[in-house]
């Protein structure tokens, strides 16, 4: 028996732990095992950026939508979702309080035509409700935006709703890709002995809908590639356990958003990929400076502007929470109004 393995309290012949994560927490090691190690790994962890302007977007409206279900029947209208956004706004990231009241105002505006489209006598069946399950490899956790219930071919079904606040609208493929939303859906169905197979992303902005009807084998294959990430990530985090920072099992993988990333002070070659964007970058691209007061030249800007017009994670992605989900429709798919 390895030290290592003594210090889990595990002994020879015992089964094998399952690895314990949420979605986010897998696809950080699926797109940059040294920012996983950051994040999850090191004591002390890495001093963090301070937060995004574009994420204050994100947690204020997911808390405006949040609570919109809890008003009064009377008060559960339009406006009274947009007075919420103003009530939740938080001020954190923006380049001044001229530019935070701008998008105040424009988020607000945005909220309230959403909620205009979406019946409010139609309760969810759960609000960032929190899932969870067991795979071979693998406990899950995760928080789900909202779950609706709605009427099914063979008696009501569930659907998994994700609100994006991206200012890149959602696409059919986001949603059929989405590694959260898949394991969203195979969890809720487990845990509420209900059929759910379609997942939708909800892209408050523009109100639309984008929509992905999954099969069982899809949402197995998802549970497989899951399964794949737990198992690479235990093995990671077992080499972390004997080696420290000095384990090789954390590779950064250098991409056009280390210039985003919230712990790029702390790597090397994240840094080398050039100078860190504006804590507001992401919500007003053609007004983009660098930390240092100055603008980016207009090719840079062209060659990182699929990153830089998104907000949170990847599209498919959890966001609203910093892109963290931790204890935190048309058949066929296709984009429609919400609603």
């Amino acid at each position: 028996m390895t030290t290592a393995t003594a210090a889990q309290g595990v002994f020879e012949g015992m089964p094998t732990p399952l690895y314990a994560a949420s979605p986010s927490r897998l696809l950080a090691y699926l797109e940059c095992p040294r920012r996983y190690r950051f994040q999850y790994l090191d004591r002390p962890r890495p001093t963090s950026r301070p937060q995004r302007a574009h994420t204050s977007v994100g947690l204020a409206t997911h808390n405006a939508l949040r609570d919109w279900w809890d008003l009064p029947r009377g008060e559960r209208t339009a406006s009274g979702g947009a007075a919420l956004l103003r009530k939740a706004w938080i001020e954190t990231g923006f380049r001044d309080d001229d530019q935070s009241g701008r998008w105040r105002s424009r988020v607000g505006g945005e909220v309230k035509a959403y909620l205009g489209d979406v019946d409010p006598d139609d309760q969810p069946r759960g609000i960032e409700r929190t899932v969870a399950m067991r795979t071979d490899s693998l406990v899950l956790n995760g928080r789900v935006d909202r779950i609706d219930e709605r009427p099914g071919v063979d008696g009501p079904e569930l659907v998994i709703v994700d609100y994006k606040t991206s200012r890149r609208t959602c696409t059919e493929e986001d949603a059929r890709t989405s590694l959260p939303l898949a394991l969203y859906a195979a969890a809720t169905w487990r845990m509420f002995r209900r059929r759910t197979l379609r997942v939708e992303l909800h892209h408050v902005p523009t109100a639309t809908v984008a929509g992905h009807m999954h099969t069982v084998e899809s949402l197995r294959r998802k549970l497989d590639e899951a399964d794949s990430l737990a198992r690479d990530a235990r093995r990671a985090d077992a080499s972390y356990r004997e080696l420290g920072v000095e384990s090789p099992s954390f590779p950064p993988l250098p991409s056009a958003l280390c210039t985003w990333c919230d712990y790029r002070a702390a790597c090397p070659e994240g840094q080398r990929m050039g100078p860190e964007k504006s804590s507001w970058a992401a919500l007003e691209p053609g007004d983009e400076r660098r930390t240092d007061g100055e603008k980016y030249p207009e090719e840079e800007l062209l060659e990182g502007s699929g990153s830089t017009v998104r907000l949170g994670g990847r599209a498919g992605q959890p966001e609203g929470r910093g892109g963290e989900d931790d204890l935190g429709g048309e058949p066929g798919g296709g984009v429609r109004r919400a609603g």
